[in-house]
């Protein structure tokens, strides 16, 4: 429901496609249909009046303001289910309406704070659970932006329920903004693994270091052998020639990926770089002096078949930056980009 013309305005969006099998006879996930000319929402925040949706809002409006875009506010509500077995238990007005009315004034408190930004906004309510209901929003949204918690819940968890699973089901990108981001100067920062999750979160994460005119730092990791990386017992020597191997192989990865990037963005400042340690907490660490983390939903994780890979969950939870998930969208640039068999990506 448009809470500034009372007309109900369904949020739907278009069925993921099946997989696709590349020349190497191996699987890859599915791809979700990206149109950004279809996408009438343009950057759509999840608000609840929370300090953290606040902040959400102030980063999903400059998003809007620098691409020139809509910016789309949605309030979420749940209808109880009206059961009343006397009379005198019936409310003055029925409680979808004053549920409603709720969330109509919640989206007040966000005009206030947008009343100068310099954009079209749409002010939208959504019955419903609101991770479903913003799941949804997502199949009409060039991207999605979130508080990292918000009103609901246990006020101790770190991450809320939203930002937790949003991501997981989402349709476009989703940005978690935790309320307090230290807005850093940095670059934008990308993880890869090696996947074709990673390089498309690069091409997502290369627009946003255009847009913040600042430049893109590729991180790989380099897991220590008692991580699982390495399986195969060794003796110390042998271990150590493993990792010199292994690292020599992530470095020549990540090399390609950098200069693919490059290829598609000439104008960026591209670095690439090979950590040592956990995946998730080198992205924390990276993303202490980063304006922006940005992750794909799943990479080459043991449970392929996962709607958010470990990492890209680890590294949500307790970051002090905001984290850009990017599910796997169509993109006509991915088209010369062939699944390895080792599980990595080739050029």
């Amino acid at each position: 429901m448009d809470s500034r013309t009372g007309r109900h305005r369904r949020l739907t969006g278009s069925p993921a496609k099946g997989s696709t099998m590349n020349s190497d006879g191996l699987h890859e996930h599915q791809t979700i249909p990206f149109d950004p000319g279809v996408r009438r929402l343009g950057v759509a925040v999840g608000f609840d009046g929370s300090p953290h949706a606040a902040a959400a809002l102030a980063h999903g409006a400059a998003i809007a303001a620098r691409r020139g875009v809509k910016l789309s506010v949605i309030s979420t509500y749940r209808a109880p289910l009206d059961v009343y077995f006397t009379y005198a238990a019936l409310p003055p007005e029925p409680e979808a309406e004053a549920k409603k009315r709720g969330a109509q004034a919640v989206l007040d408190e966000a005009a206030k704070q947008l009343a100068d930004h310099p954009g079209e906004v749409s002010y939208l309510t959504a019955e419903g659970d609101s991770v479903g209901a913003l799941v949804e929003a997502s199949g009409s949204a060039l991207l999605m932006v979130v508080g990292a918690r918000g009103r609901g819940g246990f006020l101790g968890r770190i991450l809320g329920s939203v930002a937790a699973e949003l991501p997981a089901h989402a349709r476009c990108p989703v940005i978690v903004v935790p309320s307090d981001s230290e807005h850093a100067e940095g670059p934008v920062v990308v993880g890869l693994d090696g996947s074709l999750a990673g390089r498309r979160a690069a091409l997502h994460a290369a627009q946003a270091a255009v847009e913040l005119g600042t430049s893109l730092r590729m991180l790989a990791a380099l897991q220590a052998p008692r991580s699982g990386d390495f399986w195969a017992p060794a003796v110390p020597p042998a271990v150590t020639e493993a990792v010199k191997h292994r690292r020599a192989e992530v470095e020549e990865a990540l090399g390609l990926a950098v200069n693919w990037v490059k290829e598609h963005v000439p104008s960026l400042e591209v670095t690439g770089e090979v950590l040592v340690g956990d995946p998730a907490e080198l992205l924390h660490e990276a993303g202490r002096t980063a304006q922006l983390v940005v992750v794909g939903s799943r990479g080459r994780g043991a449970v392929a078949s996962a709607l958010l890979g470990s990492v890209s969950r680890a590294t949500l939870h307790g970051a002090k930056s905001p984290v850009m998930v990017v599910p796997p969208l169509e993109d006509s640039r991915m088209e010369g980009v062939r699944i390895a068999l080792d599980g990595g990506v080739e050029p």
